[in-house]
Protein backbone atom coordinates (compact mmCIF):
# COMPACT_ATOMS: atom_id res chain seq x y z
CA UNK A 1 0.00 0.00 0.00
CA UNK A 2 1.45 3.57 -0.89
CA UNK A 3 0.22 6.65 0.94
CA UNK A 4 0.68 10.47 0.18
CA UNK A 5 2.54 12.09 2.72
CA UNK A 6 2.08 16.40 2.77
CA UNK A 7 5.32 18.36 4.64
CA UNK A 8 3.63 21.93 5.33
CA UNK A 9 6.36 24.20 5.96
CA UNK A 10 5.71 27.73 6.64
CA UNK A 11 5.53 28.96 2.50
CA UNK A 12 6.27 25.20 0.74
CA UNK A 13 4.31 22.05 0.41
CA UNK A 14 6.84 18.71 -0.61
CA UNK A 15 5.70 15.19 -0.99
CA UNK A 16 7.20 12.21 0.10
CA UNK A 17 6.12 8.58 -0.76
CA UNK A 18 6.46 5.38 1.47
CA UNK A 19 8.65 2.60 1.04
CA UNK A 20 6.66 -0.97 1.11
CA UNK A 21 8.09 -4.00 3.15
CA UNK A 22 8.93 -2.27 6.03
CA UNK A 23 7.73 -2.51 9.93
CA UNK A 24 4.18 -0.96 10.77
CA UNK A 25 5.61 1.90 12.41
CA UNK A 26 6.95 5.46 12.53
CA UNK A 27 10.37 5.61 13.34
CA UNK A 28 12.38 8.50 14.35
CA UNK A 29 15.80 7.71 13.76
CA UNK A 30 19.07 9.82 14.49
CA UNK A 31 20.05 12.10 11.72
CA UNK A 32 22.98 11.49 10.02
CA UNK A 33 24.22 13.24 6.46
CA UNK A 34 22.73 11.51 3.86
CA UNK A 35 20.82 9.14 5.56
CA UNK A 36 17.22 10.21 5.53
CA UNK A 37 16.01 7.12 3.13
CA UNK A 38 12.19 7.92 2.38
CA UNK A 39 11.40 10.16 5.75
CA UNK A 40 11.73 13.71 6.91
CA UNK A 41 14.29 15.18 8.82
CA UNK A 42 14.24 17.87 10.54
CA UNK A 43 15.81 20.03 13.65
CA UNK A 44 15.23 20.74 17.15
CA UNK A 45 15.36 24.73 17.98
CA UNK A 46 18.25 26.08 19.48
CA UNK A 47 16.91 29.50 21.52
CA UNK A 48 18.75 32.79 20.55
CA UNK A 49 18.12 36.18 21.99
CA UNK A 50 16.87 39.31 19.99
CA UNK A 51 17.54 42.48 22.10
CA UNK A 52 15.40 45.54 20.26
CA UNK A 53 17.01 48.94 21.56
CA UNK A 54 14.87 51.45 20.95
CA UNK A 55 16.83 54.99 21.21
CA UNK A 56 15.84 58.60 20.37
CA UNK A 57 18.17 60.75 18.44
CA UNK A 58 17.72 64.54 18.72
CA UNK A 59 19.77 66.83 16.57
CA UNK A 60 20.52 70.10 17.68
CA UNK A 61 21.37 72.92 14.84
CA UNK A 62 22.90 75.86 16.13
CA UNK A 63 20.62 79.72 14.80
CA UNK A 64 22.34 81.70 12.14
CA UNK A 65 22.82 84.59 14.97
CA UNK A 66 23.19 81.79 18.05
CA UNK A 67 27.08 84.02 19.18
CA UNK A 68 24.13 86.92 19.80
CA UNK A 69 21.92 85.28 21.65
CA UNK A 70 23.39 85.67 25.28
CA UNK A 71 24.27 89.68 24.46
CA UNK A 72 20.66 90.86 22.54
CA UNK A 73 18.05 88.47 24.16
CA UNK A 74 19.99 87.29 27.64
CA UNK A 75 19.35 83.63 26.04
CA UNK A 76 21.54 81.10 27.49
CA UNK A 77 22.68 77.65 26.70
CA UNK A 78 22.13 78.07 23.28
CA UNK A 79 23.94 75.64 21.27
CA UNK A 80 26.92 77.26 19.10
CA UNK A 81 27.62 74.31 16.70
CA UNK A 82 25.57 70.97 15.94
CA UNK A 83 25.72 68.02 17.64
CA UNK A 84 23.40 64.64 18.35
CA UNK A 85 21.95 63.76 21.74
CA UNK A 86 21.06 60.11 22.14
CA UNK A 87 18.78 58.37 24.69
CA UNK A 88 17.70 55.36 25.24
CA UNK A 89 13.69 54.96 25.38
CA UNK A 90 13.18 51.17 25.22
CA UNK A 91 14.79 47.61 25.50
CA UNK A 92 12.30 44.68 24.46
CA UNK A 93 14.50 41.00 24.33
CA UNK A 94 12.62 38.70 22.15
CA UNK A 95 13.06 34.94 21.91
CA UNK A 96 13.70 32.90 18.82
CA UNK A 97 14.23 29.48 17.31
CA UNK A 98 17.43 28.82 15.01
CA UNK A 99 18.25 24.97 13.87
CA UNK A 100 20.03 22.83 16.55
CA UNK A 101 22.56 21.02 14.05
CA UNK A 102 23.50 18.44 16.89
CA UNK A 103 19.40 17.89 17.41
CA UNK A 104 18.46 16.27 13.95
CA UNK A 105 16.37 13.42 12.93
CA UNK A 106 14.33 11.60 10.51
CA UNK A 107 10.64 10.70 10.82
CA UNK A 108 10.38 7.31 8.50
CA UNK A 109 7.02 7.33 6.51
CA UNK A 110 6.22 3.90 6.76
CA UNK A 111 2.64 1.39 5.92
CA UNK A 112 0.31 2.01 8.45
CA UNK A 113 1.10 5.49 10.19
CA UNK A 114 -0.73 8.14 9.72
CA UNK A 115 1.56 10.97 10.25
CA UNK A 116 0.90 12.41 6.71
CA UNK A 117 1.27 16.62 7.82
CA UNK A 118 4.14 17.60 9.07
CA UNK A 119 4.90 21.42 9.53
CA UNK A 120 8.30 22.94 8.80
CA UNK A 121 9.86 26.11 9.02
CA UNK A 122 11.88 27.20 6.10
CA UNK A 123 15.01 26.29 8.13
CA UNK A 124 13.62 23.08 9.25
CA UNK A 125 12.97 23.26 12.61
CA UNK A 126 9.69 21.12 13.74
CA UNK A 127 6.55 23.03 14.15
CA UNK A 128 3.60 20.95 13.70
CA UNK A 129 2.46 17.39 13.22
CA UNK A 130 -0.98 16.69 11.56
CA UNK A 131 -1.61 20.26 11.37
CA UNK A 132 -1.07 23.50 9.44
CA UNK A 133 1.85 25.08 11.09
CA UNK A 134 1.25 28.46 12.58
CA UNK A 135 2.81 31.41 11.13
CA UNK A 136 6.22 32.83 13.10
CA UNK A 137 6.13 35.90 14.44
CA UNK A 138 7.89 38.43 12.39
CA UNK A 139 11.53 39.87 14.08
CA UNK A 140 11.71 43.55 14.94
CA UNK A 141 14.34 45.04 12.22
CA UNK A 142 16.26 48.02 12.27
CA UNK A 143 14.62 51.28 11.57
CA UNK A 144 14.68 55.31 11.43
CA UNK A 145 11.22 57.28 11.90
CA UNK A 146 11.33 61.07 11.97
CA UNK A 147 9.06 62.04 14.69
CA UNK A 148 8.47 65.49 15.00
CA UNK A 149 6.35 65.58 11.55
CA UNK A 150 5.58 69.10 12.14
CA UNK A 151 6.21 71.85 9.45
CA UNK A 152 9.84 74.22 10.52
CA UNK A 153 9.10 77.97 9.85
CA UNK A 154 11.18 79.54 7.69
CA UNK A 155 13.31 82.60 9.34
CA UNK A 156 14.32 84.25 6.06
CA UNK A 157 10.46 84.78 5.16
CA UNK A 158 10.07 86.87 8.42
CA UNK A 159 13.38 89.28 7.81
CA UNK A 160 11.78 92.55 7.72
CA UNK A 161 13.46 94.59 4.90
CA UNK A 162 15.62 96.93 7.32
CA UNK A 163 17.20 93.40 8.49
CA UNK A 164 17.86 91.95 4.88
CA UNK A 165 19.93 95.69 4.02
CA UNK A 166 22.22 95.44 6.97
CA UNK A 167 25.36 95.79 6.47
CA UNK A 168 26.94 93.08 8.43
CA UNK A 169 25.97 89.71 10.80
CA UNK A 170 25.89 91.97 14.20
CA UNK A 171 23.66 94.35 12.87
CA UNK A 172 21.62 92.17 11.28
CA UNK A 173 21.09 90.14 14.89
CA UNK A 174 20.78 93.29 16.30
CA UNK A 175 17.88 94.46 14.07
CA UNK A 176 16.31 91.01 14.43
CA UNK A 177 16.38 91.05 18.46
CA UNK A 178 14.76 94.78 17.93
CA UNK A 179 12.08 93.39 15.89
CA UNK A 180 11.55 90.07 18.39
CA UNK A 181 11.06 92.87 21.50
CA UNK A 182 9.02 94.64 19.36
CA UNK A 183 6.67 91.70 18.45
CA UNK A 184 6.43 91.13 22.73
CA UNK A 185 5.38 94.60 22.97
CA UNK A 186 2.47 94.47 20.56
CA UNK A 187 1.73 91.20 21.98
CA UNK A 188 1.28 92.70 25.48
CA UNK A 189 -0.72 96.14 24.05
CA UNK A 190 -3.39 93.54 22.45
CA UNK A 191 -3.67 91.54 25.53
CA UNK A 192 -4.10 94.95 27.24
CA UNK A 193 -6.37 95.70 25.06
CA UNK A 194 -3.79 99.27 24.53
CA UNK A 195 -2.89 98.57 20.90
CA UNK A 196 -3.60 101.94 18.55
CA UNK A 197 -5.45 99.39 16.77
CA UNK A 198 -7.62 97.13 18.52
CA UNK A 199 -9.59 93.33 17.10
CA UNK A 200 -13.09 94.01 16.65
CA UNK A 201 -13.91 90.61 18.10
CA UNK A 202 -11.95 87.97 20.35
CA UNK A 203 -11.71 85.65 17.16
CA UNK A 204 -9.82 88.51 15.42
CA UNK A 205 -7.69 88.98 18.12
CA UNK A 206 -6.93 85.17 18.59
CA UNK A 207 -6.00 85.30 15.07
CA UNK A 208 -3.70 88.18 15.73
CA UNK A 209 -1.79 86.62 18.87
CA UNK A 210 -1.07 83.29 16.80
CA UNK A 211 0.54 85.76 14.03
CA UNK A 212 2.73 87.47 16.66
CA UNK A 213 3.73 83.83 18.02
CA UNK A 214 4.47 82.63 14.75
CA UNK A 215 6.73 85.47 13.43
CA UNK A 216 8.50 85.78 17.08
CA UNK A 217 9.05 81.59 16.66
CA UNK A 218 10.70 82.17 13.68
CA UNK A 219 12.81 85.04 14.38
CA UNK A 220 13.78 83.40 17.65
CA UNK A 221 15.40 80.19 15.29
CA UNK A 222 17.78 82.43 14.17
CA UNK A 223 19.14 82.65 17.54
CA UNK A 224 18.18 79.09 19.49
CA UNK A 225 18.60 77.46 16.74
CA UNK A 226 16.50 74.13 15.42
CA UNK A 227 15.82 70.44 17.33
CA UNK A 228 15.21 67.82 14.91
CA UNK A 229 13.81 64.01 16.51
CA UNK A 230 14.13 60.71 15.39
CA UNK A 231 13.11 56.96 16.55
CA UNK A 232 16.29 54.15 15.92
CA UNK A 233 15.16 50.88 16.43
CA UNK A 234 18.55 48.39 16.49
CA UNK A 235 18.50 45.24 17.00
CA UNK A 236 21.38 43.24 18.74
CA UNK A 237 21.45 39.12 18.64
CA UNK A 238 22.89 36.89 22.06
CA UNK A 239 23.31 33.23 21.69
CA UNK A 240 22.76 32.35 25.45
CA UNK A 241 24.53 28.96 24.91
CA UNK A 242 25.11 28.69 28.96
CA UNK A 243 25.10 30.94 32.37
CA UNK A 244 26.29 34.41 32.22
CA UNK A 245 27.14 37.78 34.11
CA UNK A 246 28.94 40.48 32.56
CA UNK A 247 29.00 40.03 28.73
CA UNK A 248 29.10 43.02 26.90
CA UNK A 249 25.82 43.35 24.96
CA UNK A 250 26.20 46.68 23.02
CA UNK A 251 27.87 50.08 23.79
CA UNK A 252 25.91 53.38 23.85
CA UNK A 253 27.12 56.81 23.29
CA UNK A 254 25.21 59.77 24.01
CA UNK A 255 26.62 61.47 20.82
CA UNK A 256 26.54 58.28 18.33
CA UNK A 257 23.89 56.65 19.71
CA UNK A 258 23.88 52.38 20.13
CA UNK A 259 27.16 50.88 18.48
CA UNK A 260 28.87 47.63 18.67
CA UNK A 261 30.22 46.01 21.83
CA UNK A 262 33.57 46.08 20.68
CA UNK A 263 33.54 49.98 19.37
CA UNK A 264 34.85 51.76 22.74
CA UNK A 265 33.08 54.58 21.82
CA UNK A 266 30.25 54.07 23.95
CA UNK A 267 29.87 52.90 27.41
CA UNK A 268 29.11 48.93 28.09
CA UNK A 269 25.49 47.43 28.24
CA UNK A 270 25.79 44.20 29.76
CA UNK A 271 23.52 41.47 29.87
CA UNK A 272 23.22 38.39 32.06
CA UNK A 273 21.72 35.18 31.73
CA UNK A 274 20.98 32.87 35.03
CA UNK A 275 19.29 29.32 34.71
CA UNK A 276 16.45 29.37 36.94
CA UNK A 277 16.44 25.37 36.99
CA UNK A 278 13.02 24.96 37.14
CA UNK A 279 12.97 21.69 35.74
CA UNK A 280 13.23 18.10 37.52
CA UNK A 281 16.50 15.85 36.51
CA UNK A 282 15.74 13.33 34.45
CA UNK A 283 15.74 9.58 35.18
CA UNK A 284 16.67 6.86 32.36
CA UNK A 285 13.18 5.05 31.60
CA UNK A 286 14.04 1.30 32.41
CA UNK A 287 13.14 -1.67 29.71
CA UNK A 288 13.93 -1.51 26.23
CA UNK A 289 14.25 2.65 26.16
CA UNK A 290 16.37 2.43 22.54
CA UNK A 291 13.56 0.39 20.48
CA UNK A 292 10.95 2.83 22.30
CA UNK A 293 12.88 5.96 21.41
CA UNK A 294 13.49 4.75 17.90
CA UNK A 295 9.58 5.23 17.35
CA UNK A 296 9.05 8.57 18.97
CA UNK A 297 8.99 12.23 18.01
CA UNK A 298 11.67 14.34 19.52
CA UNK A 299 10.48 17.58 21.39
CA UNK A 300 11.94 20.33 24.12
CA UNK A 301 11.23 20.54 27.56
CA UNK A 302 12.70 23.92 27.52
CA UNK A 303 14.14 25.49 30.98
CA UNK A 304 13.74 29.33 32.34
CA UNK A 305 16.52 31.50 32.46
CA UNK A 306 16.22 35.25 33.82
CA UNK A 307 17.65 37.56 31.22
CA UNK A 308 18.54 40.72 32.41
CA UNK A 309 20.14 43.82 30.14
CA UNK A 310 21.53 46.59 32.48
CA UNK A 311 24.05 49.22 32.61
CA UNK A 312 25.77 50.16 35.70
CA UNK A 313 23.31 52.66 36.39
CA UNK A 314 19.82 51.02 35.49
CA UNK A 315 18.16 47.92 34.52
CA UNK A 316 17.28 48.16 30.67
CA UNK A 317 15.12 44.92 30.97
CA UNK A 318 14.45 41.87 33.07
CA UNK A 319 12.52 38.87 32.54
CA UNK A 320 11.87 35.12 32.38
CA UNK A 321 12.52 33.25 29.28
CA UNK A 322 12.47 30.00 27.96
CA UNK A 323 15.55 28.04 26.12
CA UNK A 324 15.67 24.98 24.75
CA UNK A 325 19.40 24.13 25.62
CA UNK A 326 18.20 24.63 29.31
CA UNK A 327 16.00 21.88 28.80
CA UNK A 328 15.99 19.07 28.08
CA UNK A 329 14.59 16.55 24.92
CA UNK A 330 12.20 14.52 25.48
CA UNK A 331 9.89 11.52 23.25
CA UNK A 332 6.37 11.60 21.84
CA UNK A 333 4.88 8.14 22.36
CA UNK A 334 5.04 6.39 18.12
CA UNK A 335 1.87 4.75 19.09
CA UNK A 336 -0.02 8.11 19.13
CA UNK A 337 0.48 8.27 15.81
CA UNK A 338 -1.51 5.08 14.38
CA UNK A 339 -4.55 4.04 12.41
CA UNK A 340 -6.85 4.40 15.47
CA UNK A 341 -6.22 8.13 15.96
CA UNK A 342 -5.04 11.55 14.51
CA UNK A 343 -3.20 13.42 17.02
CA UNK A 344 -2.10 17.10 16.30
CA UNK A 345 0.80 18.45 17.77
CA UNK A 346 1.75 22.07 17.70
CA UNK A 347 5.18 23.31 18.77
CA UNK A 348 6.80 26.82 20.28
CA UNK A 349 9.18 27.62 17.18
CA UNK A 350 11.77 29.42 19.23
CA UNK A 351 12.00 26.25 22.30
CA UNK A 352 10.93 23.08 20.46
CA UNK A 353 8.29 23.38 23.47
CA UNK A 354 4.68 21.47 22.98
CA UNK A 355 2.58 24.45 22.93
CA UNK A 356 -0.91 22.05 21.81
CA UNK A 357 -1.42 18.52 21.96
CA UNK A 358 -4.79 16.91 20.92
CA UNK A 359 -5.87 13.09 19.59
CA UNK A 360 -9.58 12.78 17.40
CA UNK A 361 -10.51 8.92 16.82
CA UNK A 362 -11.53 8.65 13.38
CA UNK A 363 -14.97 8.13 12.99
Amino acid sequence: MRMRTRIVPILALMAAATATGMKAQTEVAAYQPGVTGEGITYFLPHTRLLVAVTATKTTHEPGEYARFARSYLRLTNVPLTAYDQWTITSVEVIPYGVPDKTEAYTIKLKNKTSAPLVGLSRDGILLSVNTPAPEIPALPVPSVTQTDKKSRLNPADYKTEEILSAGSTTKMAELTADEIYDIRENRSLLTKGQADFMPQDGAQLKLMLAKLDKQEEALLQLFKGTESTETHVMTFSYDPQKEADGDVLFRFSPYLGPVAANDLSGSPVYISIKDLNTLPDTQPEAGNSKKKEAEDLRYVVPGQAQVRVYTPDRTLAELNVPLAQFGHVEHLGGELFNKKYTTRVTLFPETGGIQRIDAEEPR
